[in-house]
């Protein structure tokens, strides 16, 4: 019968479902390492229908690519993605991660071999 082929969505899901605690990724990023680069808006949509996933997925840890927190109201309450993020030990100011290139995890590099 072969294996299900795995929708977009659920693409990222796995690859959101791989992001260290501590660390965070982009948009850009995930939608790099599935080979669809333009598709970062793609990738923005499957995290804001990521909270009626079957499994929880941490979608608090997509970010764009400067850092800004865009995805925030989609977690009912605008201030949950933020505080999510500090119970990681990642500082935020003004909906920006501070220091983003040192929380920035790279699937491209990081999951090469998977």
């Amino acid at each position: 019968m072969g294996e299900k082929k795995r929708s977009f969505f659920e693409k990222v899901y796995e690859v959101a479902a791989m992001i260290p605690y501590g660390r965070v990724t982009s948009y850009g990023a995930i939608a790099a390492y599935l080979g669809s680069k333009g598709s970062a808006r793609m990738v923005g949509w499957a995290m804001n229908a990521s909270f009626s996933a079957k499994e929880d997925i941490p979608a608090h840890r997509v970010v764009n690519r400067n850092g800004m927190l865009t995805g925030k109201n989609h977690f009912g309450d605008p201030s949950l993605m933020q505080q999510l993020l500090e119970n990681e030990g990642i500082e935020v100011k003004n909906n920006k991660i501070t220091d983003f290139k040192k929380y920035f995890w790279d699937p491209v590099k990081e999951l090469q071999d998977y």
